[in-house]
């Protein structure tokens, strides 16, 4: 009996940040030209039936487009997953999500929470106006996940496939299922309410210590900047951001990512300017642009440290990361 009971007692927490799920367009059948984080993420819930001995629970953390994501709303979303994950009936926490930059939200939580429960991010291609939205089944398929046993770590959940945050990337513009995990592969998938998992969940490892409070507690994080390497690449863009950093602005560069040709390699220009910003204390980190594989280590240490698997976007914030705990980003080398 008790069984029954504690299983009737699991909920599933939704949490709402807008996005294209949350989107309306003037027209069902418009599904470009919308507004995303429309509607509220209670009213998403309507018709989602929740697995059998499972409650769902809605809270609105933000209402924005995802390509407006900020740092303060991250802070937000990481407090709200922490404090409904350490409840003892609360089996995993959903959150609803634009697209555009939903790989980079869910690496950040992993980096921060990595939580023994799962948080699960979906999203939708289709506004909720939309003549057949895709989110509605989208969002089913989180919660399902959300309450699977044994599930853990963030993920993301679109078309029936289940990502892990460490390799997800958005590859497509307006596909259904514009998600990839690469070389690494899917967790699993979700299939007619169950789900089929292929591969291992994301680790569960401890996160350096201290850096959940170092997050939650500063405002102002470090300046993390993109810099792409191509043809005909100078430094000027770095020479900018030194001159900037030497006249002592209020939020100056702290760190560079370099979204790098081929096995991390850079053009001379560049590569220049960016010794000469290591040398003045900006951290510097290269990634590769390509969209799978990993820089390969050189035999002798390179006088830029690489990323390893991370992509750009991901490396920034493992940048970001490093540069408030005071510990080494970490180097992925298994990719996808």
């Amino acid at each position: 009996m008790s069984e029954i009971i504690q299983e009737k007692e699991r909920r599933v927490v939704v949490l709402g940040t807008g996005g294209t799920i949350s989107g309306r367009a003037r027209t069902a059948g418009d599904n470009i030209g919308y507004t995303a984080g429309e509607v509220r993420v209670d009213e998403l819930l309507h018709g989602i039936d929740a697995p059998p001995g499972v409650s769902l629970e809605a809270e609105q953390v933000a209402q924005i487009d995802s390509k407006d994501m900020s740092h303060a709303i991250w802070r937000k979303l990481a407090q709200r997953c922490a404090h409904w994950l350490a409840l003892a009936d609360v089996a995993g926490v959903v959150i609803t999500h634009g697209t555009d930059t939903l790989e980079e939200t869910a690496f950040f939580l992993q980096s921060v929470l990595a939580p023994a429960k799962p948080v699960v991010m979906t999203c939708a291609m289709r506004p909720a106006t939309a003549l057949t939205p895709d989110g509605p089944q989208n969002l089913r398929d989180a919660v399902v996940v959300a309450a699977t046993p044994g599930a853990r770590g963030v993920v993301a959940v679109c078309a029936g496939v289940v990502h892990s945050a460490l390799d997800v990337q958005k590859v497509h513009t307006y596909r259904l299922d514009p998600f990839d995990s690469g070389d690494a592969g899917p967790v699993g998938y979700v299939e007619e309410g169950g789900v089929r998992i292929v591969r291992d969940w994301p680790s569960t490892a401890a996160v350096t210590p201290g850096l959940f409070d170092r997050v939650i507690g500063h405002e102002e994080w470090p300046r993390v900047e993109i810099l792409v390497s191509h043809a005909e690449a100078s430094g000027a863009l770095i020479e900018a951001l030194l001159a900037e950093r030497g006249r002592g602005g209020a939020v100056v560069v702290q760190g560079l990512v370099l979204a790098a040709t081929g096995n991390g390699t850079l053009h001379h220009s560049l590569e220049a300017s960016a010794l000469r910003a290591q040398a003045n204390g900006v951290a510097v980190l290269r990634a590769t642009r390509c969209a799978q594989g990993h820089i390969l280590a050189r035999k002798h240490e390179a006088a830029l440290r690489d990323a390893g698997g991370l992509t750009p976007v991901k490396a920034r914030i493992a940048l970001v990361l490093e540069l408030l705990s005071g510990e080494p980003a970490a180097r992925r080398s298994d990719r996808g």
